[in-house]
């Protein structure tokens, strides 16, 4: 495993946590809350982003305008299935998700699962650093490299471990400002 492709893991997990951050809601409306629905549409589940136009025209407004309006049952269907706690209103035209203000009770548990999120990639990134520590053994056994060469590696890799996880953790406490401002 070369350090370059260790590194490029290591940015694919923050990369994945960061995404599922921002499914999360805070106060404020944002299109992504919607990236994890799928709607059956014509029997396959489609990602309602490629089913709409999903626009914020204010702080507290989701609209989401369907390419095809026989589709925004199935739409209203999918949202209201969904975690995301928000009721859909139809028009005929456009569906709209009204986002209420938080209570302390709820930003609190939001807080609680974005840290649950930050631990998972963390975790995902250790994984990453003990299969390059265990390769670098491996080589090291093999004599393939030198136990100098093995230790500087190590020392790399746990540098790269260090840098990811404290990434994740300056995204978790911009997600837990964003959460906690009314």
């Amino acid at each position: 495993m070369q350090l370059a492709e260790i590194k490029d893991h290591m940015q694919k997990s923050i990369e994945a946590t960061q995404r599922s951050f921002n499914t999360l809601r805070t106060g404020r409306a944002n299109a992504s809350l919607l990236d994890r629905i799928s709607v059956e549409y014509y029997g396959v589940e489609t990602p309602l982003k490629s089913l709409a136009t999903i626009s914020t025209p204010d702080a507290s407004t989701i609209t989401i305008q369907p390419f095809d309006r026989g589709s925004m049952a199935q739409i209203e269907k999918a949202i209201s299935l969904s975690d995301i706690g928000l009721t859909p209103s139809n028009d005929g035209q456009v569906i709209r998700l009204n986002i209420p203000p938080l209570t302390s009770e709820r930003r609190k548990e939001l807080v609680k699962i974005a840290s649950k999120l930050a631990e998972e990639g963390k975790v995902a990134i250790r994984n990453i650093r003990r299969d390059a520590m265990d390769a670098i053994r491996k080589q090291e056994k093999s004599a393939e490299i030198s136990e100098d060469e093995a230790r500087d590696l190590q020392d790399q890799v746990q540098k790269l471990t260090d840098q990811s996880t404290s990434k994740i953790d300056s995204l978790l406490a911009t997600k837990e400002k964003d959460i906690m401002t009314v």
